[in-house]
């Protein structure tokens, strides 16, 4: 068996409400939304982040998005008014981390060292 890529998924409790918040957080709208409770972003490198609409379990999750540029990103949430917590770093990471309307954890993490996930 190969696995061949990953989805993350959140759950929310407002769809509609949920896109538009994570379109000016990612920079773009859903690539696409396979069903009506689903709104999905597909990453350059691979990967996507999966929305899907289920009031009494969203707020629970939590994923980790990998950034080429911590700082760009810093400057884009100001410019989009995302709260966030502060940079930090470690000489093998940089993140941010914030939280999304429905509490759903979300960490951005510029990788330093070579030897980890990019």
């Amino acid at each position: 068996m190969s696995i061949l890529n990953a989805i993350a998924s959140l759950a929310v409790s407002d769809l509609p409400a949920a896109t538009i918040w994570y379109a000016r957080l990612l920079g773009k709208q859903a690539a696409s939304q396979p069903m009506p409770a689903v709104a999905e972003w597909k990453f350059d490198r691979g990967g996507w982040l999966q929305l899907y609409q289920q009031a009494d379990g969203a707020g629970g999750g939590s994923v980790t998005l990998a950034v080429d540029d911590i700082e760009a990103l810093a400057s884009h949430l100001q410019q989009v008014g995302v709260a966030h917590g502060a940079l930090s770093s470690t000489p093998q990471v940089r993140t941010i981390m914030l939280t999304d309307p429905d509490g759903n954890h979300i960490a951005f993490a510029q990788a330093l060292d070579t030897s980890m996930a990019r």
